[in-house]
């Protein structure tokens, strides 16, 4: 609601408790409808964090060269997403966007219809920023999944928004960002069948390991043959991985035998109860979590630089779940300017 009518809504309130409040709600519905519905399958509003489209480096820094144009000619913030995902993200000097925002932003955007059929020039709020003034927000799709979002403090920037627009799409189209996109959402992200095979502690980079007290070899490998061929290696089913600086995650595609929406739904919904837990001042801040149950082992690993989260077959061995998230985390650093937007200035909510 602050979204479409900003919080001096409640000065209406405090001089009349029965203000009628539907009129100026009146379309909206669908918004909201997707909003709650996202909550069954959206990480990113329970993660406070955005997720990237996997992209080549070279193809995201020619799409974040562009738009940090833009952002020097009296654009507050410049976004190019694809659905929900963010391709690039630039911000005007001392300016931030929280991810609370973006997600607010993107799902408003998508599930109204106008914005698809002709460039918008609509007054939007963004609670996190400001939850009392308008920004104005010049919407056009590019394509089918991608649009561009250029936010302003000004209400009378429509046709320099429109120019700016016209030069981005030139450029993205010339360095052939608009197909990169559209291959990427083809090919689709990361898969837990594609886990790269474990060469050794020696080759990795992350800081912090994974460990048990006297876990062995032996007991690390016995399970391995049985879960080789349901998910990833060991029985592994899907996982999420939060990057704390960047304020992004990853998460990997589902696959067999999550492989239903209402599975799905239940996934994400135990990984909100698992996060919940994690974070609870009274009991917590805990550092790992390791859960089983008829439906999946799940397994929560938090530091200082990132969150994993991952399911297991709910018969997977420990040992072998703790030595696989591991490799999830050597695997996410290997391929980290793929999966993520870097170079962005760390956030300070």
């Amino acid at each position: 609601m602050i979204l479409i009518l900003t919080k001096s809504l409640n000065k209406c309130f405090e001089k009349n408790p029965k203000f009628d409040m539907t009129p100026l709600l009146g379309g909206t519905d669908v918004v909201f409808s997707a909003l709650i519905h996202s909550f069954s399958w959206n990480p990113a509003n329970f993660l406070h964090a955005y997720t990237c489209l996997p992209l080549a480096y070279a193809t995201r820094q020619a799409a974040s060269a562009i738009l940090h144009e833009v952002a020097d000619s009296g654009v507050l913030f410049a976004l190019l997403m694809c659905k929900h995902k963010v391709i690039s993200l630039v911000g005007a000097q001392k300016a931030s966007l929280h991810p609370d925002d973006m997600l607010l932003l993107s799902n408003f955007i998508m599930s109204s219809e106008s914005f698809r059929t002709s460039e918008s020039f609509s007054p939007i709020c963004l609670p996190r920023y400001n939850p009392m003034a308008f920004l104005h927000a010049y919407v056009h799709y590019l394509d089918v999944d991608t649009y561009l979002i250029l936010l302003t403090t000004s209400s009378d920037a429509f046709h320099h928004l429109k120019n700016c627009r016209i030069h981005i799409e030139k450029v993205l189209v010339e360095a052939n960002v608009l197909n990169e996109v559209q291959r990427s959402m083809v090919d689709g992200g990361m898969r837990v069948e594609d886990l790269p095979a474990d060469h050794g502690s020696h080759s990795g980079a992350v800081s912090h390991h994974l460990s048990q007290p006297g876990q062995t070899r032996e007991s690390s490998e016995r399970f391995a043959e049985a879960f080789r061929s349901v998910g990833g290696p060991a029985g592994l089913w899907h996982f999420m991985y939060r990057s704390i600086y960047l304020d992004q995650y990853v998460s990997s595609e589902f696959s067999s035998p999550v492989n239903n929406r209402q599975q799905q739904k239940r996934l994400y919904r135990a990984y909100q109860k698992l996060y919940a837990s994690m974070h609870d001042k009274e009991i917590g801040p805990h550092k790992t979590q390791f859960r089983r149950d008829e439906n999946y082992v799940l397994l929560c690993w938090v530091t200082p630089d990132f969150e994993l989260y991952a399911a297991f077959d709910p018969l997977a061995d420990k040992a072998l779940a703790i030595k696989t998230c591991n490799r999830v985390c050597q695997w996410i650093k290997n391929i980290e300017n793929e999966i993520f937007l870097l170079g962005v200035s760390p956030f300070s909510w």
